[in-house]
């Protein structure tokens, strides 16, 4: 498969790095971005020379989310494609799309035996934060910022519940339900970023961390992992992310997500994708 929407590319051997690369657009995450990363990871899992796995974004920020303009690539491989082409609808079609197009896709990542690494600096927002948080390890620049605002669209959240272990339980409870960005610093004190340094320094910091662990065992790496992912799941995790999945797409047929769907549609006609979040962000400024 050639990718048109990121790069993927052995930069030393061993280490492969996949970069979303829509830089004109933030990264913003369409479907065809969502189906050539989940190619790029899996080969790259699949390949017995790959050590170690590095996610990033091309230009000023990492990732701003879902690509809310509508105007982005469609799935081209036949899966994705049938999914879109399904003859349900309704919630049951609302479900399908939701399972293939984010939860098997993200769980994929999660679930690899090589080490991943994001590499997060600008904004990491929404789908963005989703991407980064099914990595092993995350590390920030100092300007970097970790963005789940779906509440503000009056969304539960969005798809997986990751807040509550990237952040813990109350630290979660306030970042979706205030929509704030929380700076890379605050991430880091809570453990979800491992180490935070100056945007000059993060590639350079990143592939120190990156060359050490290409350096191990790779059975040593692939066990512990496992074992970890299952510690996890033991505490719960992928149960909470299979509940959330319904309330995320329960929020959708309220009263307020009909209300703010006009709103947005209003807001959309008026002045395009910044005119839609402004009508979401602006009465939330000081």
């Amino acid at each position: 498969m050639s990718y048109k929407q990121i790069l993927c590319e052995e930069i030393e051997p061993g280490i492969v790095k996949i970069t979303l690369n829509r830089p004109e657009k933030r990264n913003a995450i369409d479907n065809l971005t969502v189906e050539e990363l989940q190619d790029a990871f899996m080969k790259s899992d699949l390949n017995d020379d790959v050590r170690v796995i590095v996610l990033a974004g091309a230009g000023k920020d990492f990732c701003a989310g879902y690509d809310l303009s509508g105007k982005g690539e469609p799935a081209q491989g036949p899966v994705l494609k049938a999914v879109k082409n399904t003859k349900l609808t309704g919630m049951e079609q609302r479900l399908k799309n939701t399972e293939y197009f984010t939860i098997n896709q993200a769980l994929a990542i999660r679930d690899l035996s090589k080490p991943t690494i994001a590499m997060v600096q600008g904004n990491c927002i929404a789908a963005g934060l989703l991407y980064a948080s099914m990595c092993d390890i995350i590390y920030a620049s100092e300007d970097a910022q970790f963005v789940d605002p779906l509440t503000r669209w009056a969304h539960a959240g969005f798809e997986l519940l990751v807040e509550p272990y990237n952040l813990g339980f109350r630290k979660a409870k306030e970042v979706i339900w205030t929509g704030d960005p929380l700076p890379a610093k605050e991430a880091k004190e809570y453990g979800m970023v491992s180490k935070v340094v100056p945007r000059e320094k993060l590639e350079e910091e990143t592939m120190l961390l990156v060359r050490k662990i290409a350096k191990n065992q790779p059975i040593a790496i692939r066990m512990t992992k496992k074992s970890i992912n299952q510690a996890w799941d033991y505490m719960g995790q992928r149960d909470a992310f299979q509940y959330h999945l319904l309330a995320h797409e329960l929020s959708h047929l309220s009263d307020e997500e009909k209300r703010w769907q006009e709103t947005r549609a209003k807001a959309e006609k008026e002045g395009g994708v910044k005119a839609v979040i402004k009508a979401r962000d602006d009465k939330f400024k000081k």
